[in-house]
C-alpha cells in the first residue's frame, strides 16, 4: 500500500500529566484558511534542490533555483567549490532547465534529465542528455530521441545502461555508440532491467540492474508478465472525446505473478546467460547487485516472504552459493532486505530475530556474530557502514514517537549524532564523514544542519525555516499534544490531540479521529505538520490521532500482532480508543467521526461496520474493501493467499459486512487509481444500495491514489469539511 491521554476510572481522567505539551496555543491575529494550507502556504523549505553527496565525501551538489546550474559546495563551510554545469553558457540548447541529474563515478560526465514523466508511484521516464565536463559539451544520451528509464552509470563512468521500451541498452562514451542488450521487451509482456507494477509498489524497487565493479558484466532481471491478467480503467478527456482505457498488469492476491529470471550480460562478447538458483518459481527478487568483491548478490524472498536468502554468484562460473538466511514466523520486512550493507568479510543487516528490529553483523559464512543495537527498541533505518566498520542508523530508542540518528562502533559503543527532540532524518556524505540532519517536531518546521560525524559536532546550519516559524506566530491555532490512550482492554496507545485555540473546557466538542493503522505505519509522530485537520480544529473540532496494534516502533510482537487477521485488531483499537475519548468531559460522545485514506479508509469502513453507535460518521478515502481485490505481495505478506487463509480474508473484508454499516458515510475515490482500484468502492456501495443504506460519494475523474492536481485537493477537503459539519 503509511497525547499520552490517560483513562482510568472516569473520575480520574487526566490530561496533561506525562504528556508532551510543547507549545501554548498560537495567539496571532490571523486565521488559518484551507486555501492557504492546501496551496502550500505552510510548506517547509529544503536544504537544497536535488541535494546530492559528492563522490569525494567532502562536498555535495545542488541545482540552482532556476534549475540552470549544477553547483558544488563544501559540507563543512558551505563554500562554493565550482559550477559543474551552467546551461546559460552553452549557447543555444534544447535543454531549458534541469529537472534532475546524475554524476558519473570519477566526475567527468553528468546525465541531466528533462520532461520527467511519472509512471507509477516511484518510476519515471525522461529525456536524458550527457554533459562532458572536460569538453563542456552537451548531447543526447541516445541517438533515438525517446524517453528512458533507470539510467545507471558503469563504475568506471564510461558507459550508461538504461531501459527504453522495456529493453536494456548501453551507451558507450568511448565509441559514441549504443548497444542493445535485450530485444524482446514489450509492454504488458516482457520487462528487462526495470520492474513490474507490484515490485515497484510493494518491494519499493524500480530497478533490478547492476554493473560489476570492473564494468565487464551487467546483471539484470527479466519479467515475463504474460500470465498476469490485464486490469484497466478509463481516462476521460476534458472535452467531448471518447474515454480510452489504460491497461496494465496487476497480480491479485492468490493469483499469478510475473515469472522472473536473472541474467548476466558480458559486455565484451555481448552474450547474456541465465543465472540458475536453487529456488522455486514463486520466488521474489527484491534486490540485485554486485558486491565490492565482484560477486553477484541475488536477494530472494519466498512467496510467503518469511524466508530471506542471499546468494553469491560467481560471474565467471555462474555457480551460486548461499551466503545468508533470515527467517520469521510472520514475514521478513522488505526494507531490511533492501538496506543490507556488504562489508569486506560479511555484511550488516537489520533482523527481528530477537523481538525488535536490531542491527546484526554477519560473517562471510552468514552467521550473526554480534547484535550491535541490543535493547527493547526498534531500529527504523539502516543508513550504512563506513570503512572503519562504524554503523549509522536511525532508531526509536527513547520513544516510539521520536527518532534519533546514531552511530555504533564495531565494539558496540553508541554515539548520538542527532538526538534533539522530534524526528531526526539523516543523509550522509559518501564516506560518512558528514551528516546532513533534518529535524522537526510539532512546533518546529524542518531544521537542516551539517554534523561532523567523527567529532559528533554540528558544524553548519543550512536551513532553519525561520521565515515559516515567524509566519506561524501570526496565526491562531493549537499544536498537537501527545498522550497515551488507555483502553478498557488494557492497551496503551500512542496518540495526539489537537484542540481549537479557543478551547473552553466547560463546552462539549465534536471529535474527528484520523488514522492510517496499516502495518508498521505511524501517524502519532513528533514531526511538523500544518494540514487540513489543523484548520478543522479551528472550526471547533477536536482532532484525535491514535496508533493501534500493528503500527511501528514498538517491537515485532506489537507490529506483527495483526498477521493473518488484518483489520481486526486495527478496528478494535480505534473503536476502543473512541470509547475512551468519548468519556472526556469536554467531548460530545454523540458526535465522534473517523477518517482514513487507503489502509486508513479500509479501517474506517471496518470501524463503521464492526461497531454500533460509536461513530456518528466516517470518511473513507480510496479504501480496500476486500483483500482479494488487492495485490499479491502486500496482501500475502500479511494474510497469505485467499486459498490458505479464507477466514482471514472474509473476516477482515468490509465488503462482507457492509450491511452492518452504522453512521453516516462519505466515500471518495479517484477513477485512475492504479493502486487501490475503484472497484473496491463500487462493490461496497452496491452492497449499501441493495441494503437501502444511505451514503455520500465523491468520485474524482482521472485521479490516482493520491487524488491531486489543479483544484482537486481544495475541492476534496472542502467536501469532507462540509460533510463533517452536516453530519456532526
Amino acid at each position: 500500500m503509511n497525547v499520552r491521554l490517560f483513562y482510568r476510572p472516569l473520575s480520574i481522567i487526566i490530561l496533561g500529566l506525562f504528556t508532551f505539551s510543547f507549545l501554548q496555543a498560537q495567539k496571532g491575529n490571523l486565521s488559518l484558511t484551507l486555501e492557504e494550507i492546501v496551496q502550500g502556504g505552510f510548506y517547509q523549505r529544503s536544504a537544497g534542490t536535488n541535494f546530492k553527496p559528492a563522490e569525494d565525501g567532502a562536498c555535495y551538489t545542488t541545482l540552482s533555483k532556476d534549475r540552470k546550474q549544477i553547483v558544488e559546495y563544501r559540507f563543512d563551510s558551505g563554500k562554493k567549490v565550482r559550477t559543474l554545469l551552467d546551461l546559460t553558457t552553452l549557447g543555444s540548447s534544447e535543454v531549458e532547465k534541469i529537472e534532475d541529474y546524475l554524476i558519473a563515478p570519477g566526475g567527468n560526465d553528468i546525465l541531466i534529465f528533462t520532461e520527467i514523466e511519472p509512471i507509477y508511484r516511484r518510476s519515471w521516464r525522461a529525456y536524458a542528455y550527457r554533459y562532458d565536463i572536460r569538453r563542456k559539451h552537451l548531447s543526447p544520451l541516445s541517438p533515438i530521441r525517446e524517453k528512458v528509464m533507470i539510467p545507471t552509470f558503469s563504475p568506471d563512468g564510461r558507459m550508461v545502461a538504461f531501459v527504453r521500451d522495456n529493453n536494456i541498452f548501453i551507451a558507450k562514451f568511448d565509441y559514441d555508440s549504443e548497444v542493445a542488450v535485450t530485444t524482446d521487451g514489450e509492454f504488458n509482456k516482457i520487462i528487462n532491467g526495470a520492474t513490474d507494477w507490484v515490485y515497484e509498489e510493494e518491494l519499493r524497487t524500480t530497478k533490478l540492474l547492476s554493473w560489476s565493479p570492473d564494468a565487464k558484466y551487467l546483471a539484470y532481471a527479466r519479467f515475463d508478465e504474460s500470465a498476469i491478467p490485464e486490469y484497466g480503467f478509463q481516462l476521460y478527456s476534458e472535452r467531448n472525446d471518447i474515454p480510452f482505457s489504460y491497461m496494465y498488469k496487476y497480480p491479485f492476491a492468490g493469483e499469478s505473478n510475473s515469472k522472473v529470471s536473472i541474467h548476466l550480460y558480458n559486455v565484451e562478447n555481448k552474450i547474456s546467460k541465465a543465472v540458475k538458483l536453487p529456488v522455486d518459481t514463486e520466488t521474489y527478487y527484491p534486490r540485485l547487485e554486485f558486491t565490492p568483491q565482484g560477486s553477484l548478490a541475488v536477494f530472494t524472498l519466498n512467496r510467503h516472504q518469511n524466508d530471506f536468502k542471499l546468494f553469491s554468484v560467481n560471474p565467471g562460473s555462474l555457480v551460486p552459493k548461499l551466503q545468508l538466511t533470515d527467517t520469521d514466523k510472520a514475514y521478513v520486512a522488505e526494507e531490511w532486505v533492501n538496506s543490507l550493507v556488504f562489508e569486506e568479510r560479511g555484511c550488516v543487516m537489520v533482523s527481528e530475530r530477537n523481538g525488535y528490529a536490531q542491527i546484526f553483523r554477519f560473517n562471510a559464512q552468514g552467521i550473526a556474530t554480534k547484535c550491535l543495537t541490543p535493547g527493547k527498541y526498534d531500529v527504523t533505518t539502516l543508513y550504512g557502514v563506513d570503512k572503519k566498520g562504524n554503523v549509522y542508523y536511525q532508531a526509536a530508542d527513547k520513544s516510539p514517537i521520536a527518532r534519533r540518528v546514531l552511530k555504533v562502533s564495531p565494539e558496540g559503543k553508541i554515539t548520538i549524532l542527532a538526538g534533539e527532540r522530534g524526528v531526526n532524518n539523516a543523509l550522509f556524505s559518501s564516506d560518512f564523514s558528514y551528516c546532513l540532519n533534518a529535524r522537526s517536531n510539532r512546533e518546529m518546521p524542518l531544521r537542516y544542519t551539517v554534523i561532523k560525524t567523527d567529532q559528533n559536532k554540528e558544524v553548519r546550519l543550512l536551513e532553519d525555516n525561520v521565515a515559516l516559524k515567524k509566519k506561524l506566530q501570526s496565526y491562531r491555532f493549537s499544536p498537537a499534544v501527545f498522550t497515551t490512550i488507555h483502553t478498557d482492554n488494557g492497551l496503551e496507545l500512542n496518540a495526539y490531540l489537537i484542540k481549537p485555540s479557543s478551547f473552553d473546557p466547560t463546552k462539549k466538542y465534536p471529535v474527528l479521529m484520523v488514522q492510517y493503522s496499516g502495518p508498521n505505519s505511524q501517524l502519532a509522530l513528533d514531526s511538523y505538520s500544518i494540514d487540513w485537520t489543523q484548520y478543522l480544529a479551528e472550526q471547533g473540532y477536536i482532532i484525535a490521532c491514535v496508533d493501534g496494534r500493528g503500527t511501528g516502533a514498538r517491537g515485532s510482537e506489537w507490529r506483527k500482532s495483526t498477521y493473518l487477521k488484518l483489520g481486526i485488531y486495527e478496528s478494535d483499537d480505534q473503536i476502543a480508543a473512541a470509547k475512551s475519548i468519548a468519556k472526556l468531559p469536554y467531548v460530545d460522545s454523540q458526535r465522534i467521526a473517523i477518517w482514513g485514506w487507503s489502509f486508513g479508509g479500509y479501517n474506517t469502513l471496518l470501524c463503521l461496520c464492526r461497531s454500533k453507535d460509536v461513530f456518528k460518521a466516517g470518511i473513507a478515502i480510496a479504501p480496500v474493501t476486500d483483500w482479494s481485490f488487492y495485490d499479491t505481495i502486500y496482501t500475502e505478506r500479511f494474510l497469505r493467499t485467499p486459498q490458505e487463509n479464507p477466514s482471514g480474508y472474509r473476516d477482515g473484508a468490509p465488503l462482507s459486512m457492509a450491511r452492518n454499516l452504522s453512521g453516516k458515510l462519505l466515500i471518495m475515490h479517484g477513477t485512475a487509481d492504479d493502486n487501490v482500484h475503484l472497484r473496491n468502492t463500487m462493490t461496497f456501495v452496491e452492497e449499501l444500495i441493495q441494503a437501502d443504506i444511505p451514503f455520500e460519494m465523491a468520485i474524482y475523474p482521472n485521479k490516482n491514489h493520491s487524488i491531486y492536481g489543479g483544484n482537486t485537493r481544495l475541492h476534496f477537503y472542502k467536501r469532507q469539511i462540509d460533510f463533517l459539519k452536516r453530519s456532526l
